[in-house]
């Protein structure tokens, strides 16, 4: 096995409030054991493109509190082919860069997987993701600030809400995830939240009409998880159709839902599992993402953190139910 001296750090997929204390953490602690660190700009593309600089501790000064990331990140399709992966195999070789740290999500590092697994190349994963979708760690970088976005946005949302005496549908995104849904709306006193993970399916809607807003509210909030087929939009117009009587307003939160300075809970993660995978790589780990479960660090393989599905806790349906009323 060859010995490890320069590790290359990239970000990729979508942002996350956190990903700039993961870079700080990972170049800090990697300098501190020895390695030369090289920053990879604009995730895979970058990669393949050749866009690397020699990162000192001086270039992560005083990111720790910024949202975004530094080296910037794209969602590269030259990497889903194997010409692509080829060419960024080439220039890590070019930049003697030995072992390699993804910040990123599912498709992140289902990517570093799949190039691993070609060129028998070191890599270590940091879940970098809002979604909090990642099998094996109790949470992923940017989840926690999204989230207290999201409470705030919907506190405000109500303010209108009650004054109007109207039923507002907050569309949040987590894809196939309904941790920012659930959450957000225990957090923020919502009415009620439509996930994925909720076998009530459409049915949730009727349940809540029925036993809420008809019988003792004039006002309400519904946060939905983003979906191409049944999003807000989707149940605003049902709303609007079965139940004339109210008025029905929709707000969809999107990119706003990324920005913002990360949480010190993310602070913390981030920094966590940056320090986590250089002493993955000199314990001889590869192929693994760093998370932390009961406020230990773990290594998680990256067949598990992208195939297998994070159970959400139905515990929470129940409470939101209970405490709507």
């Amino acid at each position: 096995m060859r010995k490890i001296r320069c590790i290359g750090i990239l970000t990729s997929g979508g942002d996350a409030p956190g990903m700039n204390a993961a870079i700080r953490a990972v170049t800090r602690s990697g300098i501190c054991n020895g390695f030369k660190i090289k920053g990879i700009y604009r995730g895979y593309d970058g990669l393949i493109n050749d866009e690397i600089k020699t990162f000192t501790t001086e270039d992560v000064s005083n990111i720790i509190q910024t949202g975004g990331t530094i080296l910037r990140t794209a969602r590269s399709k030259a990497f889903t082919t194997a010409a692509g992966r080829k060419r960024a195999y080439e220039v890590l070789q070019k930049e003697s860069i030995d072992a390699l740290v993804v910040i990123g999500g599912n498709g992140s590092l289902t990517g570093a997987k799949i190039f691993a697994e070609e060129y028998d190349f070191p890599i270590i994963g940091l879940p970098g993701t809002i979604d909090n979708d990642l099998y094996g760690t109790d949470s992923t970088i940017g989840y926690d600030t999204t989230l207290n976005t999201i409470t705030q946005c919907v506190d405000k949302i109500r303010d209108t809400a009650t004054s109007h005496e109207r039923i507002f549908f907050v569309e949040v995104m987590g894809r196939d995830a309904g941790f920012l849904a659930q959450n957000s709306a225990i957090a923020s006193g919502a009415e009620v939240a439509i996930i994925p993970e909720d076998s009530r399916g459409s049915d949730q809607l009727i349940t809540f009409m029925e036993r809420g807003i008809r019988k003792s509210k004039k006002s309400c909030i519904v946060i939905v998880s983003e979906s191409p087929k049944c999003g807000a939009m989707y149940y605003a117009n049902r709303v609007n159709k079965e139940y004339p009587e109210f008025d029905v307003r929709v707000s969809i939160l999107g990119h706003l839902q990324r920005g913002g300075t990360p949480s010190a809970a993310d602070r913390i993660l981030a920094s966590q599992v940056g320090y986590g995978a250089i002493q993955a790589l000199i314990q001889g780990q590869r192929n693994v993402m760093v998370g932390v479960r009961n406020n230990e660090i773990v290594y998680v393989p990256f067949v598990d953190a992208i195939s297998k599905d994070k159970p959400m806790n139905l515990e929470l349906i129940k409470v939101l139910d209970e405490l709507s009323i």
